[in-house]
């Protein structure tokens, strides 16, 4: 029997693990942390490929300047002397135009309209998790900030998506959605998209896999890989894992590892906060504040509410300002909210490529892949990236699909 090692035990390396196992491979996940111990745990949890787009835009150019003077802005970079960090800034504003918008989403829309479809595969194979898929609220505040949302919605469309999207009066705000308060005046009805509680999602996938014969090894370290006669990984205990294929499923940690494999585009670490709160009436929709770049979602009872596109290294310290920037800008638009009562403060980092583009495929070094680089969207295509490389690892074709995320372009 074929045996297979991934690095990274969040939605993108358990789903990857979890198709290996359909051609029948012996698999075995190793992870530093844990189960969804990175941006798999805290983050808004939502499978919304018509969301799923390209985070460099043209309204960038103007909001970035801001942004950088405004201490509560959802994007912040730290003002610093950082040669690395300024250069992957710089190559991300590059794709800020309208051109590279379209060429990105074209490249994403491949992926996205067979997103949903992976999770039903997943579903009707054995993984048992809650999935909602309740229409999704949208809310601004005044007319003028719906304008960048309502071009997003247009541009995803016109490259092939079917995104249900309808205004909601101003008399039906409230019984539609309890929970916003008299300050959001434009409210949208976005359907088509679902949510998860990722970190419980994961972990039942985790569940799925192990069923399935898998085994998952956490407190684990990767710190190198190398592929001569077959594929080595070295632990930081000094040990050495081989197996016949080898998958880089790691994160915002991916570059340490793929870049002496011959992955050359930089990966930089998108950090994202979140935190609960209770409210009167308990949630039911995920509601989005784009003009705010706030996504809140139910989980377990309460409301997650997650923010924040932080250019920071991975591993660096959790920064409380940031929590409380996300409330000071996000609890005027709400009512029913004890945002007294916070739990579950979380930062995460999402891997951010320049292009806006995932990293799936194989690396110059034989039989050692990737499968990474989702920037905010992660969840959403961890399954269907995980099957479409697997589909590559056993049978060495490239579905068209994944054929622009190339890990050596």
């Amino acid at each position: 029997m074929s045996t297979a090692l991934v690095v990274g035990a969040g939605m993108t390396g358990l789903a990857t693990a979890w198709h290996l196992q359909n051609y029948g491979y012996e698999v075995k996940v190793v992870d530093r942390i844990g189960v969804a111990g990175g941006a798999s745990w805290g983050n808004a949890g939502w499978l919304a490929p018509g969301k799923t787009i390209p985070l460099a835009n043209t309204g960038l150019w103007s909001y970035g300047l801001t942004a950088l003077l405004d201490p509560d802005a959802a994007l912040s970079v730290p003002k610093r002397v950082d040669p690395k960090l300024w250069s992957f800034v710089a190559r991300f504003m590059s794709h800020a135009t309208q051109r590279k918008w379209d060429t990105t989403m074209a490249a994403l829309t491949e992926v996205d309209l067979l997103a949903l479809e992976a999770f039903d595969e997943l579903a009707e194979n054995g993984v048992e998790a809650k999935l909602s898929d309740e229409d999704f609220v949208v809310a601004f505040r005044k007319e003028s900030e719906a304008k960048g949302f309502l071009e997003e919605v247009e541009g995803a469309v016109r490259h092939g998506q079917e995104i249900p999207f309808e205004r909601v009066s101003a008399d039906q705000v409230s019984s539609f959605e309890p929970l916003l308060s008299e300050e959001a005046q434009v409210v949208y009805r976005l359907g088509g998209q679902r949510f998860i509680e990722p970190g419980p999602y994961c972990e039942a996938l985790a569940k799925s896999f192990l069923g399935r014969g898998g085994q998952i090894e956490t407190g684990v370290e990767v710190t190198g890989v190398t592929s001569t006669r077959k594929p080595a990984v070295q632990l930081a205990d000094g040990q050495w894992r081989t197996a016949d294929a080898v998958v880089l499923a790691n994160g915002a940690w991916l570059p340490k590892l793929a870049r002496p494999l011959g992955v050359k585009t930089m990966v930089q670490a998108g950090r994202g906060y979140s935190f609960s709160v209770p409210t009167e009436n308990e949630p039911k929709h995920a509601i989005y504040l784009p003009h705010l770049r706030v996504a809140c979602t139910p989980y377990q009872g309460r409301l997650r509410v997650a923010g924040t596109m932080e250019f920071r290294g991975p591993d660096e310290a959790f920064e409380p300002s940031r929590v409380d920037a996300i409330e000071r800008v996000t609890a005027p638009m709400f009512t029913g909210v004890n945002w007294e009562d916070r739990q579950d403060e979380w930062v995460g980092s999402r891997p951010v490529t320049p292009d806006g583009l995932p990293l799936i495929g194989a690396t110059k070094a034989p039989n050692v892949y990737v499968c990474g680089g989702h920037g905010m969207w992660g969840i959403v295509l961890g399954p269907v990236s995980g099957k479409l490389l697997v589909q590559q690892i056993a049978t060495g074709e490239v579905d068209p699909a994944i054929k622009p995320f190339d890990p050596l372009r």
